[in-house]
């Protein structure tokens, strides 16, 4: 499964102004709405803030991955932040997040939801590939480095 099926340039941010963990759920989800009309902005940030509840999406290493399960999405969506200075996202390891990728699928596609958030975190394992999305200059070498990485995968 790879990400850049999902994840198109229009999707990613470079720099998330956001400096708390609401703010990037709120910023990630107002990008999902820019592409995705049909999804409730609201109702995305509602039930990504109860998802939050459950346990924090930051899995360590200054990744997290936030995901939501939404009916009212029509297929699986996928936004990329980043945050240069990091944002304190309650994470596994206590560090700040720097790099986001956002989930959006709908419950009947939970098996691929899965599987592709099981894809990312195992390639956000890579402490080069985390360095690389860091440093990478813009929206198109992001891009390049996340279709670049899909291909070895």
């Amino acid at each position: 499964m790879k990400i850049s099926n999902y994840l198109k340039p229009g999707d990613i941010i470079p720099e998330l102004v956001a400096s708390s963990k609401m703010e990037v759920l709120e910023e990630l989800a107002s990008k999902v709405i820019e592409r995705n009309m049909s999804i409730n902005r609201e109702q995305l940030v509602a039930v990504l803030r109860e998802r939050e509840k459950l346990g924090s999406t930051g899995i360590g290493d200054g990744v997290a991955l936030p995901h939501a399960k939404l009916q009212s999405a029509e297929n699986i969506i996928v936004v990329f932040g980043r945050s240069i200075k990091g944002v304190p996202f309650e994470s596994l390891d206590g560090k700040p997040a720097h790099l986001f990728f956002l989930l959006v699928a709908q419950g009947e596609q939970f098996s691929a939801h899965l599987r592709l958030l099981a894809h990312i975190s195992r390639m956000l394992k890579n402490p080069q590939l985390r360095a690389q999305l860091l440093e990478a200059g813009d929206v198109e070498a992001i891009d390049r480095i996340i279709r670049e990485q899909d291909e070895k995968s």
